[in-house]
């Protein structure tokens, strides 16, 4: 059963919204690995967005088959799979859930756009499978 919460540290929650604000216009995109099965994000690897666009973000190819083939070697698992929305709010758009292939990762979204007025940014999980997109308990921590 997946858990209904992301714990993550404070540490990696703050490179995650750190990239999103460097990228910006752009979105960005990255990955947040953990040693396989334990479910702990506790590597954060931020990846380009080779599409380069404000409104859609892709993995580069070569860089994915890079990261998978790392963290196989690792014993590590992608448990956060992260990107950016530059002018919408934190919620996956159909292309964001039609591309989620990975059913054990949180799908992280931070918008850096002020969608609901309560400040420049929103940072939201979900889980995602099947299509189907829960929302979930985000928990950040100084440490595990």
């Amino acid at each position: 059963m997946l858990s209904p919460m992301l714990t993550l540290t404070q540490a990696l929650y703050d490179q995650i919204v750190a990239h999103a604000r460097k990228d910006h216009p752009d979105e960005a995109c990255g990955v947040v690995a953990g040693p396989a099965g334990s479910g702990r994000p506790e590597r954060f690897i931020p990846m380009v967005n080779a599409a380069r666009s404000p409104t859609f973000y892709e993995f580069d190819s070569q860089d994915l088959l890079r990261l998978y083939r790392e963290m196989d070697e690792r014993d590590e698992e992608p448990v956060v799979i992260y990107h950016s929305h530059t002018a919408t709010e934190a919620y996956p758009s159909r292309t964001d859930i039609a591309y989620a292939n990975e059913p054990n990762a949180h799908y992280v979204l931070v918008s850096t756009a002020d969608t609901d007025g309560l400040g420049e940014f929103q940072f939201r999980s979900f889980r995602i499978v099947d299509g189907e997109v829960t929302e979930e308990e985000v928990k950040v921590v100084e440490a595990y």
